[in-house]
């Protein structure tokens, strides 16, 4: 096995005459890498699998100021070993509506600090200790763990099996790059001219193109130099290309993708480019100041400073003009979808709990919206059909998109609460859905009636607070249906006892009852609507999650006959 053989010794073996690179070394310098890159992947599932809602909640909570942000974004970047993860979840919580945008630039500002860890991992690290003295048993241990364990305790445990492989990666990566160091001269690559070093980052955006990640390109670089087969400047301007690479991924990710992915990649491309700038034109002075800090002896450390030192820089610099950065990209990339369905985005049912979250925020703004519609039309004592009319039409299509959503969510059954929450969620779609149906059809409504039922419409939105999208109390809209369904009731007997004293003509009674079940399933499905809105709002507490309680009411049935004539009640 190359890594039980290999002599640490790195920089100091001598070289012998440079030649052909034998496919052997090639393999080993491959093998190193995958290896590598199975430990990231392995520790970053693993980590979110066993910790995902409190690094997200954390980030959430700590994102509140662009400080803050950028310090939450670099540590759960640096934990996770991967910036596409923070990044993902950023985007994730701008559609959702739980962040803005200017609040998730710190983010990403963050995540691209965060992901320098790797190359101090390398560094301090990967190339100082034994792997048989501590990665192996580390994957040993991970494996025991993830056999033994269960659903959390597993994932840590594959984890560690991750972190493990991680150094196995950079143990075989330096048996390569030592066979490697005997067939290339340093003075072959790309000299210290523009050209040379455009050459040189260049490569280093390629490395992070085809290994699909920069945390192994700079892993690799960092062991070339170890083992003498670059040089620091050439290790220094392969850092800078691959730290630059990670946009490509960027790039290729905002095709088709929603606005809040464009943006996100638009801010992350505008300020990896403007560090590769800073670290091109800086380079001298900062590669200077890491040897200085380091000493001449470990060049792995001073590039791991170097690749920490100009990221920082570029935040240093930009954090002055964060919101206005942020307000740059928005306009960069303007808000084209319907505005009732802006937090929707499909990537977002990655994370169940951010997307019931977007999609419940998603059904209170339908809601006000429609509640508005439905209390403008009452002002005007008969509700008229509204087939045609643009703000309606945009709800209807919000509906739908809204539904096809929910359904792309799946939630484990054994999270009690986040399933209620989305259960409840579909439960406020479908009463939308009906409440518009009620609200398309035309008909004479009781002019007392009407009022009520306008007054308790817009009495809801008045609670509603849009920022934050707390759930406002339905009491209100629950006495009004319980006043229009006793009110039905009581009439549609009274008419019918003066049709058949022949006191009114079967047209106008017909006319009459029709109005009041019009505005009965109105007022029923708002109501229902509401209260399945404020269910689904996180953090309720007393809420059981076993079952959703029937109505206690008896409302029209959704075909408009009587739900007392055995006909079944529309769901609640």
């Amino acid at each position: 096995m190359p890594c039980a053989a290999r002599h640490r010794g790195g920089r100091g073996r001598g070289r012998g005459a440079a030649g052909p690179v034998s496919l052997a070394v090639l393999a080993v310098i491959l093998g190193g890498v995958g290896i590598f890159l199975t430990g990231i992947i392995l520790l970053t599932e693993g980590l979110k699998a066993s910790a995902g809602d409190a690094l997200r909640s954390g980030l959430q909570r700590f994102a509140r100021s662009p400080a803050r942000a950028v310090g939450s974004g670099a540590a759960v970047t640096a934990l996770v070993q991967s910036s596409s993860a923070t990044t993902i979840t950023t985007i994730g919580f701008v559609s959702a509506g739980l962040l803005t945008f200017p609040q998730a630039v710190g983010l990403i500002f963050g995540a691209n600090l965060g992901t320098t860890s790797t190359g101090w991992i390398v560094s301090l690290l990967g190339l100082k200790i034994s792997v048989g003295a501590i990665a192996l048993p580390l994957v040993g241990v991970g494996a025991l763990i993830r056999l033994l364990g269960r659903e959390r305790i597993a994932h840590a445990g594959m984890a560690l099996v991750g972190f493990g492989l991680i150094f196995v990666g950079i143990d075989t990566l330096q048996v390569g790059m030592e066979g490697l160091a005997e067939s290339l001269d340093p003075g072959s690559f790309p000299g210290a001219t523009l050209t040379g070093r455009i050459l040189l980052v260049g490569i280093g955006l390629v490395m992070t193109v085809v290994m699909q990640s920069s945390s192994a390109a700079v892993a690799t670089t960092l062991t070339a130099l170890h083992s003498g087969t670059i040089g620091l400047d050439q290790a220094a301007l392969l850092v800078i290309g691959q730290n630059l690479g990670t946009t490509v991924k960027a790039a290729l990710a905002a095709i088709g993708g929603s606005v809040p992915v464009r943006r996100t990649a638009a801010a992350h491309i505008l300020f990896n480019v403007f560090t590769a700038a800073l670290g091109l034109v800086f380079l001298p002075l900062l590669l200077a100041g890491s040897v200085a800090v380091v000493g001449d002896g470990d060049p792995a450390v001073a590039i791991a400073l170097f690749h920490s030192a100009f990221n920082l820089l570029g935040v240093v610099v930009l954090f002055p003009f964060l919101t206005p950065f942020a307000g740059w990209v928005e306009r960069l990339v303007p808000e084209t979808r319907i505005r009732l369905t802006r937090s929707l985005d499909p990537s977002l049912t990655e994370i169940p709990s951010v997307a019931v979250e977007a999609a419940r925020r998603a059904g209170v703004e339908i809601a006000y919206e429609l509640f508005k519609e439905g209390a403008d039309a009452l002002d005007h004592v008969t509700v008229q059909g509204r087939g045609g009319g643009s703000d309606e039409e945009s709800a209807g299509e919000a509906l739908i998109r809204l539904r096809a959503f929910l359904t792309s969510i799946h939630t484990p059954m054994g999270e009690r609460e986040l399933f209620g929450r989305h259960l409840a969620t579909l439960h406020a779609t479908d009463h939308l859905e009906r409440y518009r149906r009620a609200l398309l059809d035309s008909g004479e409504v009781d002019p007392e009636l009407g009022v009520r039922a306008s007054r308790a419409l817009r009495g809801w939105r008045g609670r509603i607070d849009l920022d934050q999208e707390s759930p406002a109390d339905p009491a209100e809209l629950e006495s009004c249906s319980a006043a229009v369904a006793t009110e039905r009731k009581s009439r549609r007997a009274r008419l019918l006892q003066e049709a058949a004293a022949g006191k009114l003509d079967a047209e106008a009674i017909r006319r009459e009852v029709d109005g009041l079940l019009r505005l009965d399933r109105l007022m029923y499905h708002a109501w229902r609507a509401a209260h399945h809105l404020g269910r689904a709002a996180p953090d309720q507490e007393g809420a059981a999650w076993d079952e959703v309680p029937e109505a206690e009411a008896t409302p029209a049935s959704s075909d408009g006959a009587e739900a007392a004539t055995g006909e079944p009640k529309p769901s609640v």
